[in-house]
C-alpha cells in the first residue's frame, strides 16, 4: 500500500485553494512599501519609500486568547481576524509608530477552507483598518496537535517611528488621563467570562439583548485605535498613550508612566458597555478584580498637559472617537 501526506492528515490541496482564496484579501490591504503579493518564501517590504527621516522599526506580536474558543463554538469567524491584528498595531501606536506591515499564522488539525477564510478576511480587515498590509503568513495542518474544529492564530506587526517622537516622554504630576472608549471585552480576560458563563450555565446562544446573543455579544471585535491616535500625536502635544489589554487600567498604565506619578482614575468618568455590567453581576465579581482583568470600556488612554486636553479631544472626535477625561496624576 502507497502512502501519502493526504491519508496522513494533511491536504496539501485544500492550502493551495486557501491561498489562491485569501490573495484578494491580501491585495486590498495594499499600501505605499508593500505590493502585498502573496506565494513567496519572504515578504518584501520598501521602508525607503515612507519617506520617514529617521526610523526605528517597532515590532509586536501577539493572540487573541481564549476569545477563539468563543468564536469557534459559536460558528462565527468572521471578526476573530480583526482582533488578532488590532492586539499587535495598538501596542505599536503606543510607541508613537505608524503600523506599516503584519503577518499571521493560523494553526489547525484539519484545514477547513472556508473557516479559514473567513478569518484571514478579517485580518484583512483589520490591516485596513489600521493602514497596513498582510504582506505574509503561514498555515499550518497538524493532526494531533489540535482537537478537531479548533484552530489557532498568532499575529505580528512591524512599524515605524521617527527616533525623536518615540513614546512614552516625561510625565508629571497634574497631567490629565483621556480614555477612548472600548467596543467591549476585546480580546483579554476570556477565560474569566467563560468560567462566569460556566457556573451559571449561560450558553453562548442564550440572549443577551434584543439584537443578540451572549456570544455575539463577547465576539464584538476589539477596537482598532491607530487611525485615531495617529492624528493625535501629530499634535506634538501626547506625552503616552497605553494600550489597556490583560491587566486593566491598574497594571497597563503605570508602564508608560514616569516612575514619580501614579494614576488616579475616576471610574465613573465614563458609561462602561453593557457586557461588563453583566458579567459582574452574573460573576459578583468584585470592583478591583474587574478592573485589573477586564478594560472595563476603556481601551487606550492618552496622557497630555493640563493645557492640551481640549485640543487633543477635539482631534479624537473628530477622528470617530467617543472621548472621556478619566483622572489625572498624582
Amino acid at each position: 500500500m502507497s502512502l501519502n501526506y493526504k491519508q496522513a492528515g494533511v491536504d496539501i490541496d485544500a492550502g493551495n485553494e486557501l491561498i489562491n482564496r485569501i490573495k484578494p484579501f491580501a491585495k486590498a490591504t495594499k499600501r505605499i512599501g508593500a505590493d502585498s503579493d502573496l506565494g513567496g518564501f519572504g515578504a518584501l517590504f520598501d521602508l525607503k519609500k515612507c519617506n520617514f527621516r529617521d526610523p526605528v522599526l517597532v515590532s509586536s506580536t501577539d493572540g487573541v486568547g481564549t476569545k477563539l474558543k468563543v468564536a469557534i463554538e459559536v460558528g462565527k469567524h468572521d471578526t476573530i481576524g480583526i482582533d488578532l491584528v488590532a492586539m499587535s498595531v495598538n501596542d505599536l501606536v503606543v510607541q508613537g509608530a505608524e503600523p506599516l506591515f503584519f503577518l499571521d499564522y493560523f494553526a489547525c488539525s484539519k484545514l477547513e477552507v472556508e473557516v479559514a477564510t473567513q478569518v484571514i478576511k478579517g485580518i484583512a480587515d483589520g490591516c485596513k483598518q489600521a493602514g497596513c498590509a498582510l504582506i505574509g503568513g503561514e498555515t499550518a495542518e497538524m493532526p494531533g496537535m489540535y482537537q478537531a474544529g479548533d484552530y489557532d492564530l498568532a499575529g505580528f506587526a512591524v512599524g515605524a517611528v521617527e527616533r525623536d517622537q518615540i513614546l512614552p516622554r516625561e510625565t508629571k504630576a497634574g497631567d490629565v488621563l483621556i480614555g477612548l472608549k472600548s467596543s467591549g471585552v476585546h480580546s483579554n480576560g476570556y477565560s474569566l467570562a467563560r468560567y462566569i458563563l460556566s457556573q451559571n450555565s449561560v450558553k453562548f446562544s442564550d440572549k443577551f439583548s434584543d439584537e443578540k446573543t451572549v456570544g455575539e455579544a463577547l465576539l464584538t471585535p476589539t477596537k482598532i485605535y491607530v487611525k485615531s491616535c495617529l492624528e493625535a500625536l501629530k499634535t506634538g502635544k501626547v506625552k503616552a498613550l497605553s494600550h489597556i489589554t490583560g491587566g486593566g487600567l491598574t497594571e497597563n498604565l503605570p508602564r508608560v508612566l514616569s516612575k514619580n506619578v501614579t494614576p488616579k482614575i475616576d471610574y465613573k468618568s465614563w458609561t462602561r458597555p453593557e457586557i461588563f455590567d453583566y458579567l459582574q453581576k452574573l460573576g459578583n465579581v468584585t470592583d478591583e478584580e474587574m478592573h485589573r482583568t477586564f478594560n472595563c470600556g476603556i481601551g487606550m488612554v492618552l496622557v497630555v498637559e493640563k493645557s492640551d486636553v481640549d485640543e487633543v479631544k477635539n482631534v479624537l472626535a473628530k477622528a470617530g472617537e467617543e472621548v472621556f477625561v478619566i483622572g489625572e496624576l498624582v
